[in-house]
């Protein structure tokens, strides 16, 4: 019995936990100007490990600024699901 009630305390301290850790929001989270962002920074991204970062970082070295948030896309291997997953993040200033 003793079994069963330390289950159950565990349990509700458990709920309690996980129900307070909250994920950040993405509109709280540090925007990324892909135009002057380091590797590093670019690796924030969800998706972007150190293989697309150079390529972002080549592109824009090659193509000049991006205009636009989206057209990280541009980048081979970039394509709707990574934009997806980081508009909210993703600036061109």
């Amino acid at each position: 019995m003793k079994a069963v009630s330390r289950f159950i305390v565990i349990m509700a301290v458990l709920s309690l936990v996980l129900g307070l850790s909250t994920p950040i929001p993405a509109a709280e989270l540090e925007k990324i100007n892909i135009n002057t962002a380091t590797s590093e920074e670019l690796g924030q991204l969800k998706r972007i490990g150190p293989t697309y970062a150079v390529r972002i970082i080549e592109f824009r070295e090659a193509n000049g600024p991006f205009k636009a948030p989206k057209d990280i896309m541009k980048v081979k291997g970039i394509g709707q699901k990574t934009w997806e997953d980081n508009k909210d993040r993703i600036v061109v200033e």
